[in-house]
């Protein structure tokens, strides 16, 4: 069974790129634009892997990640970003980020760190 991905991003441009090349590759992928909207997407399916921004509005990344990680400490987490300096990237891995990838990244770069970080029991991958 393919692993199932949810990408969470209020950038609907960023979501069409994601979907497009994770479904070549053969993931399922489930989308949301916001983390309000996240919330309620995984209480209704099973993820194995999430790849969240940071800056969204109602519920934002940082937010989604410790409500996640109250409810679900197991579940992956790719927390990407288009801010600059990457101290936003490094914060997220303390509330839970397993991986992070910084804006604006390729397809195979989104492929590489997914794939490794589905691969990894208890993950601290990193692509600042």
């Amino acid at each position: 069974m393919p692993n199932a991905v949810l990408l969470v991003d209020d950038d609907p441009q960023i979501r069409a790129i994601c979907r497009t090349t994770l479904e070549e590759s053969g993931y399922v992928v489930g989308d949301a634009s916001n983390g309000k909207q996240a919330l309620a997407a995984i209480k209704k399916a099973v993820y194995d892997l999430i790849v969240l921004d940071l800056c969204m509005p109602e519920v934002d990344g940082f937010e989604f990640l410790k409500a996640v990680r109250h409810k679900a400490p197991k579940l992956k987490i790719i927390v990407i970003s288009g801010l600059p300096g990457g101290a936003m990237l490094t914060s997220s891995k303390y509330l839970g980020g397993n991986a992070t990838l910084a804006k604006p990244f390729s397809p195979d770069s989104l492929l590489l760190v997914v794939d490794e970080v589905l691969r990894t029991e208890d993950s601290a991958v990193g692509s600042d």
